[in-house]
């Protein structure tokens, strides 16, 4: 990656990956998803396979994607060089896209580098990040640097180009997508609890001004180790990062999940550029960091816990939202939680036609209360347990349905399958759930709305 601080600064991305087919048949081609392009403004990218230009053709599977079609077969056991390079720019003035300036960038993590898919089929695997890999980042001299992975003893280069350096970083498995935040900034820093915050911000500020959001983001980061198992490689450290450039710094919170637990009309002033770094609007004042719990949650539960973290069904696909709404209760209070149960019961009708289909929105809202149903039936201590035991047990290989009921049942030592048909079954919710927080404006925990188990 090489960041050029032109007056129109530019982006560079040059991957190049060492392939050597380990399957028992040739291939013809190979499927891989690209950036975005609501996400990020980029020139047409290029591909050459050991040297020979390659074009790209959309995939007849997923629109989502595209396909390299080789020349020849690849054939088993043979290798091949691919190199695939992208030049991101500023978007036009009437694009959302992510947007940077002459002085400052970032990439977050999950959505700029290219993702190589393994071939379709049942048994079919490949496509994943080595364990292993180097992540080369060429910026100015004076940028701060932040990104995925350890940083390789070996001393920085100076290229003597404008005071350009280069840094090594090795990159992991548990490091799951890269991310890369740099710029020329003022730092400083706060202690939060167990967290010692990184404070980077375009003009000097009082560190105390954003005492409170610090406070705010250790407070949900000790929430979400608690409820879903600590973050691999978790150094303590975080980064709070005012945003280069405000277009495109956030992506649109207006999501369906997030209509029906928090509004329409939020107006974003932080959101998670990575595990460790929250991205954050300070032209109004110290920003409201309950605003990142939905990108907090996709942190948490994406690519490193699950590889088909965007296309679950339902509940399951809800796991994220519930994990947004648990963040927002450790950082507004619990008070939040039973308003946030009350909102999405509103959402479902009381009385649901049996055998009719159930409205997108119904079921979203259904989704997100089941979890809540969980932590009440078998309360937050076997709730947490049975997350943290299937999210480890499954890391890496995404994990459905059945896996839930299984971490369940292993903790909780009753039949959890039945609760779930309950739930997923049956139109609406469980009557005693909805009777439980339409009649009572006390603030429920888990434990204190723990139903009786039979």
């Amino acid at each position: 990656m090489q960041f050029v601080p032109a007056p129109q600064p530019v982006i560079r991305i040059e991957g190049i990956y060492q392939l050597k087919n380990t399957g028992n048949q040739p291939l013809t081609s190979l499927e891989l998803r690209l950036a975005g392009r609501r996400r990020f403004h980029f020139s047409d990218p290029a591909a050459q396979w050991d040297k020979a230009a390659l074009s790209f053709a959309a995939s007849p599977d997923n629109p989502r994607n595209v396909v390299l079609n080789f020349p020849q077969p690849w054939t088993v056991s043979a290798r091949h060089t691919l190199r695939l390079t992208v030049e991101y720019q500023r978007p036009s003035s009437n694009d959302t896209a992510l947007s940077f300036t002459p002085d400052a960038f970032f990439l977050p993590a999950q959505g700029w580098s290219p993702e190589l898919l393994p071939a379709r089929g049942i048994f079919a695997t490949g496509g994943v990040p080595p364990k292993v890999w180097d992540l080369i980042v060429r910026v100015p001299g004076n940028f701060l640097v932040h990104t995925s992975g350890q940083t390789s003893k070996q001393p920085e280069k100076n290229s003597g180009k404008a005071g350009e350096r280069t840094i090594h970083v090795k990159q992991s498995f548990q490091d799951g997508y890269p991310f890369i935040v740099a710029g020329h900034y003022v730092a400083g820093t706060l202690l939060a609890g167990p967290e010692t915050v990184n404070l980077w911000t375009r003009s000097p500020q009082d560190p105390e001004t954003l005492r409170q959001p610090s406070e705010a983001l250790a407070r949900a980061i000790q929430a979400y180790n608690s409820t879903f198992g600590v973050r691999p490689k978790d150094s303590h450290q975080l980064w709070i990062v005012e945003c280069p450039d405000l277009v495109g710094c956030f992506t649109s919170t207006a999501s369906n999940f997030s209509r029906l637990t928090s509004g329409e009309n939020e107006k974003p002033s932080a959101e998670m550029a990575s595990q460790d770094t929250a991205m954050v609007d300070l032209s109004g004042g110290a920003p409201e960091i309950a605003a990142a719990a939905p990108s907090l949650a996709s942190s948490w539960l994406g690519y490193g816990q699950n590889p088909g973290f965007f296309e679950q069904t339902p509940p399951l696909y809800a796991l994220p939202a519930f994990a947004a709404s648990r963040g927002r209760e450790a950082v507004e209070g619990s008070q939040v939680r039973p308003q946030i149960i009350r909102r999405l019961l509103r959402a479902i009708p009381a009385n649901s036609a049996a055998r009719q289909p159930e409205a997108d929105d119904v079921v979203r809202a259904k989704s997100i209360l089941f979890f809540y149903g969980l932590q009440d039936r078998y309360g937050q201590q076997v709730f947490s347990a049975a997350l943290t035991h299937m999210l480890e047990a499954r890391s890496g290989r995404g994990f459905d349905l059945d896996d839930l009921i299984a971490a369940f049942e292993q903790e909780a030592h009753q039949n959890v399958a039945q609760f779930v048909r309950l739930w997923m079954k049956h139109p609406g919710v469980p009557q005693d759930f909805r009777v439980r927080y339409e009649n009572s404006a006390a603030s429920l925990t888990p434990d204190t709305a723990k139903e009786s188990i039979p």
